[in-house]
């Protein structure tokens, strides 16, 4: 497919700093990838002095398939195509040094750092859930606006903050101890890095001559300032963005840093990508109205060469049970009378909670369908338990794995135990397992946690080593046995029944590792415990993965989870003032990004787009009348089929419609 103008133009501009505006569905992964390979054929630009950075594995991994299929393997040698943290990762590889850190550094999911705030202020939060969830997000947005705790200290205002402030403090402490990094890390510590060093610096620019930004709307202060610090002043970027499409204020974007780069590099050249690929023109006619609502730094309209197609519809439904019913309904009758796969239809929805009713519903009909962003087997906090356990019997250097487990089940080895071990460790250069059994370790350490972590290191030696001479499937039994896990579940889970269902993961994980060991499953010889354990591991890597599974199923996700993607058949549930806008952004006068969630719905739909809305709904136990939502209103009227403003059908129309369904009926039977 041939680039038109405004695409050839965006993958020639090489001369400076280049910023893409690309509407939705207007072929911007096109843009990039076409670039990559001009700069390497045309420019004489090495592979490996090209970066290109994006949000997502998904994305990445996208990118990196198309770049290969039109520049070969020798050509693309070195290329980094990666998501902005695999970048940070990679410069911190390379100067841990220079940052302090050991070479055997743990990177911290959010399990992880809950685990850890928990401990650490017990005193001051008392495991509140709430509190703790939001201290998380807080120190996460301080660490993306670069704020150290000194300074998060000097800007809290009110209690709350100043106390949040302290534990930010805490916990910073004891991840240095712990030679640990946290997400955020990854890309603040590299920033840090490269502003106050400068020869790491030139030697940083030096290996990236030329940076691909993409989702450039999604960046925060820290991303920002990273792409700054890597392009320096020759400016020699790309970014392809869409202030339309920037939804996630809530994680720290900020769309305006698109108007900064205009700013930071005054002779940017702005290129517009407006044809879209995607949508009937009628379908962004509709986005194109609403969205001019919002207010615009660069104005921009999308048009489409196909043509009009079906009026965008709105259901209306009697309460949210009768709304999944006619989701379900309309969806069963429009695949029979179309043909088509389950897989092109997509339900969208403000919350996850929505979600439940039309599940319970599209199981009713047998009608298949997959949640996108559910909860993988292996993100289970109890599975992650018994993981870290095997991992460090196959690899007791494993740091992340030995601060998950060492005090889980409770084993009276508590953070300032574990503070003076990480210190000890660090100055020592070894593994917090290795340091346990130093003797070295006695003048920092004495007394019951002392007792405790060695008693604890010791069982762990034993079992290692039953599992390393002889029985295997014996150790990994013993293992889950010794440590009292199932009590350990009961607990600690909200109800029995949740103890029992966590605890039946737990033997579900037990019994394939007992397969894989003795070989149990077809086609397979006997494992080592140590290549079971990094099989499970990518397995886990993979199932985080699984959006890519092709079955036939009607698609259900979040209007967050849906960026990027597209589908023939859309269905926008819960159009109704308080869901979408949400009720708290109404609240905080942040209506403009909801409508940009709005924009992003409508803007998945290729051929036809259904709205539901409720006249009657339960929350919180009461019973409300909600109000269509606002943006409905803001679309073109003569575009949308109202169903209860529907005008009589004359005779003749019902004739014609009742010989086309016999007519596909017909042609079913056929088949």
């Amino acid at each position: 497919m041939k680039l038109n103008p405004s695409q050839d133009a965006a993958v020639k501009f090489v001369s400076g700093p280049c910023l893409v505006l690309a509407g939705a569905g207007s072929g911007k992964t096109r843009v990039i990838t076409n670039k990559i390979a001009y700069l390497v054929q045309h420019c004489r630009y090495k592979a490996r002095n090209i970066a290109a950075v994006t949000f997502t594995n998904k994305a990445a991994r996208e990118m990196k398939e198309r770049v290969a299929q039109t520049l070969g393997k020798a050509e693309s040698k070195g290329l980094m195509i990666s998501t902005f943290h695999t970048l940070g990762l990679n410069i911190i590889r390379r100067e841990y040094k220079h940052l302090g850190l050991k070479a055997g550094f743990s990177l911290f999911d959010d399990q992880d750092q809950m685990a850890l705030l928990k401990e650490l202020t017990e005193k001051q939060l008392d495991g509140d859930k709430d509190l703790l969830r939001q201290l998380l997000s807080t120190i996460s947005n301080w660490k993306n606006d670069m704020l150290t705790p000194a300074q998060a200290k000097a800007h809290a205002q009110g209690e709350q903050q100043q106390l949040f402030a302290f534990c930010y403090e805490m916990y910073q402490t004891q991840m240095q101890a712990y030679n640990a990094l946290d997400f955020d890390d990854l890309i603040l510590m590299p920033v840090k890095l490269l502003r106050t060093n400068e020869e790491v610096r030139l030697k940083w620019q030096a290996r990236i001559r030329y940076l691909l930004v993409d989702e450039y709307q999604d960046t925060n202060t820290s991303q920002y300032e990273l792409v700054r610090l890597i392009v320096g002043e020759r400016g020699r970027l790309t970014v392809v963005g869409d202030d339309d499409q920037s939804i996630y204020s809530w994680r720290g974007a900020k769309p305006q840093n698109l108007v900064l780069l205009g700013e930071d590099y005054p002779e940017l050249r702005l290129i517009k990508l407006e044809q879209n690929y995607r949508s009937t023109s009628r379908i962004l006619r509709a986005a194109n109205i609403l969205i001019a609502n919002n207010p615009h730094v660069y104005e921009k309209t999308l048009f489409s060469e196909i043509p009009d197609g079906e009026q965008l519809k709105v259901l209306m439904a009697k309460n949210e049970e009768h709304e999944a019913e006619r989701i379900t309904a309309e969806i069963i009758a429009h695949k029979f009378l179309n043909r088509t796969d389950y897989r092109q239809y997509a339900v969208l929805y403000r919350g996850n909670h929505q979600s439940r009713l039309l599940e319970k519903s599209l199981m009713q009909n047998r009608v298949p369908y997959k949640i996108s962003g559910g909860t993988s087997f292996f993100a289970r906090s109890e599975i992650k338990d018994v993981m870290a356990y095997l991992r460090m019997l196959v690899n007791p250097d494993d740091d992340n794995a030995f601060l998950r487990i060492v005090n889980t089940p409770r084993r009276e080895i508590g953070p300032v135990t574990l503070e003076k071990l990480g210190t000890y460790s660090n100055m020592r250069g070894k593994s917090l397992f290795a340091a346990s059994f130093e003797m070295g370790l006695e003048q920092y350490l004495s007394g019951r946690g002392l007792d405790n972590l060695r008693r604890f290191t010791q069982w762990l030696v034993a079992i290692a080593d039953n599992a390393e001479r002889g029985d295997s499937v014996e150790a990994v039994r013993s293992l889950v046995r010794d440590i009292h896990y199932e009590d350990w579940l009961h607990e600690t889970s909200s109800s029995p029944k949740a103890a029992e269902m966590r605890m039946k993961n737990v033997s579900d994980l037990y019994t394939w590792i007992t397969n894989d060991l003795k070989g149990e499953n077809p086609a397979q010889e006997e494992k080592t415990l140590k290549e079971v354990v990094q099989r499970l591991t990518l397995r886990d890597m993979m199932e985080r993965d699984q959006e890519n599974d092709d079955s036939d199923a009607v698609q259900l996700m979040t209007l967050h989870a849906s960026k990027g993607l597209e589908f023939p058949y859309v269905y926008l549930m819960g159009a109704e003032e308080g869901i979408l806008p949400h009720q708290t952004s109404v609240d905080e006068g942040n209506v403009d990004e909801e409508r940009r969630l709005m924009y992003v719905g409508i803007t998945r739909a290729q051929r036809e787009l259904t709205f539901t809305v409720c006249k009657e709904r339960r929350q919180y136990g009461e019973l409300i009348k909600p109000t269509q939502s606002r943006f409905l209103d803001e679309l073109p009227h003569d575009d949308i089929d109202w169903e209860m403003k529907k005008k009589p059908v004359s005779q003749e129309e019902r004739m014609e419609k009742g010989q086309a369904h016999i007519a596909n009926l017909k042609a079913m039977f056929k088949k």
